[in-house]
């Protein structure tokens, strides 16, 4: 990675790219330490101590949230807009025409996305700041102004994004994200150092933590970018006067295709009961569920639902029937294996195996902060989710550089 910055560094357009997006991160992070007026701060952090969700929310938007700034709901507005956009282009007619109309048609999504965007942003402050009850003043003008505020600092964190995916090194809605999760991970170490010259904290929690964060990266490094190939060979064929296939070719297969989803669903409905029986904090079954959640059977079914949900979304994404007839079609086999059924079952075979590896794998890596966090009795800085998210954004961003000077090298050739 040091060797593709290096690289990447020498080339005067890639130089410009690199400080445009380092300087475009720098204005969100500046940004957001800009306070929401009308905010009681008091009640806003006792509020996320409480629920391990709005935790998860600070943790992404780095540390924006506890400050209640106007970055404080990030970019996650403009991702539920999009996801929300993707759903209705596929159920609304005129959405999927529109879509199919090349540039012009995604123009009009990508402004729709922006409408939606800002609306939702205003929506979730209000509903978050009244649900908190974090409102200094009462009255409707008071939260129309904490709502604006939010939702002005949420556009501007989609434009800052927009910005780095156009001049910068590409991929800016989540270079924010990794933004403020390398953020929080950098005041935890500030916060930890001062603590073991104050004697508040031990040499050995602060080491262990540190290492166990390491190996975290590099196996989920590993597993990100491990595939398995199984060889195609397709048949030469004759069109016309001319003649195709003959060549060998590889079906790509991750080892983790489903990346950070499983956890994320995962979380919300753990999170969600628990949402809910806040609302009746004194009654039998809120404290039901409190024991519940601190107790290691928690962890059991976290990670038991990670696995089942692997296995779903592997089961949406990857068609096995599919593939076997897009390969007869085209005349390509598996050597060894015969075309039809036979070809179908070996890819789900081969599917089923790394779900099973990727989806232990995700269950491990949720259960392994809050192990590391009773076992240590200090508060982890990281959780899987984010630092799945941070370590592929990490490899997009190095495989976009190398394709971006690949693409210069050839450039100087021709």
């Amino acid at each position: 990675m040091l060797e593709t910055l290096r690289n990447a560094w020498r080339i005067p357009d890639l130089r410009k790219k690199i400080l445009y997006t380092l300087l475009m991160l720098l204005i969100y992070r500046l940004v957001g330490v800009i306070p929401v007026p009308g905010i009681d701060l008091t009640k806003v952090s006792s509020t996320i101590e409480q629920f391990s969700l709005l935790g998860f929310m600070n943790m992404m938007t780095g540390g924006s949230l506890s400050q209640m700034s106007v970055m404080a709901m990030g970019i996650t507005p403009y991702i539920n807009a999009s996801i929300i956009l993707q759903l209705l282009t596929v159920a609304i007619p005129a959405l999927e025409r529109l879509s199919k109309e090349g540039p012009e048609g995604r123009k009009k999504i990508t402004e729709y996305t922006r409408y939606t965007t800002v609306i939702l942003a205003f929506i979730q402050a209000v509903g978050l700041v009244y649900a908190m009850h974090a409102s200094a003043k009462s009255g409707f003008v008071s939260y129309v102004v904490i709502g604006l505020s939010m939702a002005a600092g949420t556009s501007l964190a989609m434009w800052i994004g927009e910005r780095i995916t156009e001049n910068g090194i590409g991929n800016g809605i989540s270079l924010l994200i990794f933004a403020g999760i390398v953020s929080n991970l950098f005041n935890w170490s500030v916060s930890g150092v001062s603590g073991l010259f104050q004697g508040t904290v031990s040499w050995f929690v602060f080491i262990a933590i540190i290492l166990g964060a390491l190996i975290m990266i590099v196996a989920v490094t590993f597993v990100d970018m491990g595939e398995r190939r199984v060889p195609v060979q397709y048949a030469k064929r004759m069109v016309g006067r001319k003649m195709y296939g003959g060549q060998s070719t590889h079906i790509p297969m991750k080892v983790n295709s489903t990346g950070v989803l499983p956890l994320i669903f995962a979380f919300s409905m753990m999170q969600f009961p628990g949402t809910i029986f806040a609302f009746f904090p004194q009654s039998g079954i809120s404290i039901w569920w409190n024991n519940f959640t601190s107790g290691g059977f928690y962890q059991i079914v976290l990670a038991l639902l990670i696995v089942g949900f692997t296995f779903f979304y592997t089961s949406i994404t990857f068609n096995p029937v599919d593939i076997s007839k897009n390969m007869q079609q085209y005349g390509g086999t598996i050597p060894g294996i015969r075309q039809g059924k036979p070809t179908s079952d070996y890819l789900s075979r081969v599917s089923n195996r790394l779900t099973l590896f990727g989806a232990i794998f995700l269950a491990v890596l949720a259960t392994l902060p809050t192990l590391m966090t009773n076992l240590a009795g200090m508060r982890v800085p990281f959780a899987a989710s984010s630092m799945l998210i941070a370590v592929s954004v990490a490899i997009e961003t190095m495989r976009q550089l190398e394709s971006q000077m690949l693409m210069r090298h050839y450039k100087g050739f021709l």
